[in-house]
């Protein structure tokens, strides 16, 4: 793997279906799996194994159909968790057990009543059984985000020593500042005995609004993969979002980080999953949202009808939109309703547009949004035939 390569990790079928509502059933998931292939992601978390024997099942099938990607199965730092997701991948061509436990402070104490020590025994008897299955074996730690960086990189080293080939660091709450997260990387990179030899991740949580900002911020400080799910959907607030990521890196070639995402079929997949999942994104959703390349603002229509890149910075085709919208609306200048005029065929004078604009406002000022349909009544009442 080049050193600039930022695996993408996608975990919209584990993390991204605990949503409540977002139940998939076995051939959703198959269609959604096949599609994230496609897409050319280099990791599918598939479910969680032993949480029932629905995602058992569903695991078990994504690994015969999954032609590129590895597909991954969750567990806890549990036997029989990693016995049973180790069953559901056996037909997996490249298959990885993600198992771990959480290290915070709160987790070890509240959560696991344990100590620092013997939650390091568990993470390292985890990583030790789940590698007797598979080679392929990420460990997170959970809560890292809020874990103590010195006490994280004991962890780290620790599980790298029993054979752990990824190290998940979650900002598990979505507490972290960019600035923090992409500091734990760094010590992380900078403090741990043999982080040379494995993959470090980030899965961010988008709780402040700061999933993706934070997992961009862990690659550029040396994470070489970012879990995270079509449309950012997942717990809560929800998760990174993989639209986001794929196209900062494409739109930021600065950075020296590149995905292997088609990027052209972001906007298709995004439908996908919202009509599987029933999880509408909302319309200034950043990249597949359908006000994404639609501009209502006088102002902003003039400038991106003479040039596009005046107020946009991604070519719609780059993540399969067929063309930027010109949305009319009594915000609308001239220049936008003489374009959209022109494509429904009436090419219109200077003169013409002059007298036709002020009958446009008003009709504009009585709806939310000008559409062809009106565009042909108006020319009507102002006797203009195309």
């Amino acid at each position: 793997m080049s050193d600039n390569h930022v695996q993408i990790f996608d975990t919209t079928l584990r993390d991204g279906e605990q949503v409540p509502g977002c139940k998939l059933n076995t051939d959703q998931k198959l269609i959604i799996a096949e599609r994230l292939d496609l897409l050319g992601v280099d990791i599918i978390e598939a479910g969680f194994p032993v949480s029932s024997p629905g995602d058992f099942k569903s695991v078990e099938a994504i690994s015969k159909i999954v032609k590129n990607a590895t597909v991954c199965g969750l567990t806890r730092a549990h036997k029989n968790d990693i016995e049973v997701a180790a069953q559901a991948l056996k037909f997996a061509k490249i298959p990885r057990i993600h198992t771990g436990i959480g290290t915070s402070d709160s987790h070890i104490q509240f959560k696991f009543k344990s100590t620092q020590e013997k939650i390091i025994e568990r993470a390292q008897e985890a990583v030790k059984y789940a590698k007797s299955f598979v080679e392929d074996v990420e460990f997170y730690a959970e809560d890292a985000g809020r874990t103590d960086n010195e006490y994280l990189a004991r962890v780290c080293e620790a599980v790298i020593k029993s054979g752990a080939t990824v190290l998940n660091i979650p900002d598990t709450t979505g507490y972290c500042l960019p600035e923090e997260y992409g500091a734990k990387i760094k010590y992380l990179k900078e403090n741990v005995k043999g982080i040379e030899n494995v993959i470090l991740s980030c899965h961010c949580h988008n709780d402040l609004g700061l999933a993706t900002s934070n997992a961009v911020s862990g690659a550029i400080n040396g994470a070489r993969q970012i879990e995270c799910t079509i449309n950012g959907i997942g717990e809560r607030a929800g998760n990174t979002a993989l639209e986001e990521v794929v196209m900062i890196f494409k739109q930021h070639p600065n950075l020296d980080l590149y995905t292997n995402v088609n990027s052209q079929l972001l906007y298709s997949t995004s439908q996908m999953v919202q009509e599987h999942m029933g999880m509408y994104v909302q319309p200034n959703k950043a990249v597949v949202g359908d006000n994404a390349f639609a501009h209502s603002s006088g102002i902003h229509q003039d400038g991106v009808i003479k040039n596009r890149e005046t107020y946009e910075i991604m070519d719609p085709a780059d993540v399969g939109v067929t063309e930027s919208s010109i949305v009319l609306t009594a915000r609308s200048g001239r220049a936008a309703l003489a374009y959209r005029l022109k494509n429904n065929g009436y090419e219109l004078t200077k003169l013409q547009l002059d007298e036709t604009y002020p009958e446009f406002l008003k009709f504009a000022d009585t709806q939310k949004e000008i559409g062809d349909k009106e565009l042909h009544i108006l020319m009507e009442r102002c006797k203009i035939k195309a």
